[in-house]
């Protein structure tokens, strides 16, 4: 109890019970006006008072501090007295109780944040930034100048008008833009004037589509301005000319056997028809000749507008889900059927594949001697839908993976991407991405929805192709080409026993797919190290460098 001692004893001495720390924390005067008892009520004083408080500016005024002072109860989250007035010893912060006041606030604040935190680690999981992270490009860009001498005879070779190369090319789509490619190297070899090729009418998918209805042509024209001349079609003075044509060009020419076997030939009659390029050209070429090859393929190749503007709008809405996956999907009949393999959704298919195989045995590409079991185990078939799941969940794509799969219609239907789209719901095409009437223009065009498909592919953050092929082995080089964006190459030949091992813990399994596809995820590859192998899959060294100066790139 804090007593006064200050006053006469005939005066009336006042207690109040008041809290030691609050004693502490007051100054004398303060003290004393505390304990001193009120005076006797002075009339004059109580009228002033009575009149003060009758004016309307103190009621505004009080009602204004009442409000502010319920406001910062609620924002303080203060625990009001359910019977109302509080003692004084109670009513009565200390420090140490404001203290922790404030450090419950802040504990519920950061317990609720943290929750937070674990709750989107719960979903996205530790491997969620794992898997969307690119890989090292090692500095790598693109580097395609050439030679002295390839620019001192690019003026003679442009400036000719004597003989024209006509190329008749065929396949898909991806099919074609090799031959393309290689088109424009013979031409070049020759010193000849490049016809813009002829796309000959697919058989299997009846698309007469031509050269300027998919690729963009005046672009292709100006990007090969200064390597070879391109017209689009034969001038008048060599119509009636009959060409030289040649059917079967033999693997792996070279440009000496070229100029061997074409040149006198192109000079005396003016004008050479080929037909049948693919993959005919050899792959290790002088470099100059490589670095023409990789000019054509990643920069003089542009999709038409209206294919490239409708490609970009599908990319575009993958890309405002989020970061997506594109997947190329090649479980179609015929490409069963072709490889030899078989889908493995039920016998009842499995037989229909054999069926077709067994009427039209030209369809299988070659090893016909091996066995399904055998070509599987070799890793040479398709990863059907299951095995497509059990990969990307070994490498740790999330379950909320935005999806993007190209490709036609598989086998069997939607029942056949079943065990995807249990694990990965979010799964388009795109039919699913288009606006109603948007793909009408491209109906029946199959490689109008194979340029789509490239595109979308080409902008995704990660690629994995199910199987290898053409549009696989274009997109490998493409996106090295453009930085080494991510590329799933699957392991099929080492992983499938891990596959067809049911006792393997998940955990393990896990394990041992990602230690098999450390270096199968689009890091740079020197193609000095793969005798044979396409330039244009392979890039680094002949049209990528990752020297410091800047005069070595185009």
């Amino acid at each position: 109890m804090a007593k006064s001692n200050t006053f006469k004893p005939s005066k009336r001495q006042s207690y109040i019970s008041v809290p030691s720390q609050i004693i502490t924390s007051l100054s004398s005067s303060s003290l004393q006006s505390l304990l001193l008892s009120p005076k006797k009520n002075n009339s004059n004083r109580l009228l002033l008072l009575l009149l003060w408080c009758r004016k309307p500016r103190v009621w505004l005024l009080g009602l204004f501090f009442f409000a502010l002072f319920g406001m910062f109860k609620l924002a303080l989250d203060f625990d009001v007295d359910p019977g109302g007035i509080l003692p004084l010893s109670s009513s009565l912060a200390t420090e140490s109780q404001s203290q922790d006041l404030l450090s419950s606030w802040h504990s519920k604040s950061l317990l609720a944040f943290v929750s937070n935190k674990e709750d989107a680690s719960s979903v996205n999981g530790s491997g969620y930034y794992e898997f969307w992270t690119q890989p090292d490009g090692m500095g790598y860009r693109p580097c395609v100048q050439f030679s002295k001498e390839y620019r001192r005879d690019s003026a003679a070779i442009v400036k000719g008008r004597r003989n024209y190369l006509l190329v008749v090319v065929s396949g898909g789509m991806n099919q074609q833009r090799n031959q393309i490619v290689d088109a424009v190297v013979i031409a070049r070899i020759l010193g000849a004037a490049l016809v813009v090729p002829i796309l000959q009418v697919n058989v299997i998918w009846g698309d007469e589509s031509e050269f300027a209805d998919i690729f963009d042509l005046a672009h292709f024209k100006k990007v090969l301005a200064d390597d070879v001349h391109i017209v689009s079609s034969l001038p008048s003075t060599h119509i009636m000319t009959r060409p030289v044509e040649e059917k079967r060009t033999p693997l792996h020419a070279s440009p000496q056997w070229i100029r061997a076997r074409y040149l006198k030939r192109i000079n005396r009659e003016g004008v050479l028809l080929l037909r049948g390029l693919d993959s005919r050209l050899s792959k290790d070429l002088p470099s100059d000749l490589q670095k023409l090859r990789c000019k054509v393929a990643f920069q003089a190749l542009r999709f038409a507008p209206s294919i490239l503007q409708l490609g970009n709008k599908l990319a575009e809405r993958m890309r405002n889900k989020g970061p997506y996956l594109a997947l190329h999907l090649r479980m179609e009949k015929d490409v069963w059927v072709r490889t030899g393999c078989l889908p493995g959704l039920s016998r009842e298919y499995d037989e229909m594949v054999n069926d077709e195989r067994k009427q039209r045995p030209e369809l299988l590409t070659g090893r016909s001697h091996m066995s399904y079991y055998q070509r599987k185990l070799a890793g040479l078939c398709p990863l059907n839908a299951l095995e497509v799941t059990r990969l990307l969940k070994a490498l740790g794509a999330p379950k909320n993976t935005q999806i993007y799969w190209a490709g036609g219609q598989p086998l069997g239907g939607k029942e056949a991407l079943l065990p995807l789209t249990r694990e990965f719901p979010h799964l388009y095409n795109k039919e699913d991405l288009s606006l109603p009437g948007e793909l009408e223009p491209f109906a029946k065009r199959a490689s109008f929805m194979a340029a789509i498909d490239y595109i979308v592919s080409e902008k995704s953050d990660v690629f994995m192709p199910s199987h290898g092929g053409n549009m696989g082995h274009a997109l490998q080089g493409h996106r090295a080409y453009a930085g080494h964006k991510k590329y799933i190459t699957p392991n099929k030949r080492h992983m499938l026993p891990y596959f067809l091992n049911s006792s393997l813990p998940e955990a393990e399994f896990n394990r041992i797919i990602k230690q098999l596809h450390r270096e199968s995820l689009g890091q740079p590859e020197l193609r000095t190290n793969k005798a044979g192998k396409d330039v244009t899959k392979y890039p680094v060294p002949a049209c990528m460098c990752n020297d410091p100066d800047p005069r070595s790139s185009l």
